[in-house]
């Protein structure tokens, strides 16, 4: 059970992680077109 919960654990650290990361490229990408004035 300790196994299962540890490779569970990682996957969840994993695919939030991953999910961050998009969000944090969202942001900077949304931020460098309003600095360029790109609107699309």
């Amino acid at each position: 059970a300790e196994d299962v919960i540890r490779r569970l654990t990682l996957l969840f650290n994993k695919t939030r992680q991953a999910i961050i990361t998009k969000e944090l490229m969202d942001i900077v990408n949304g931020t460098e077109a309003l600095r360029k004035g790109d609107t699309d």
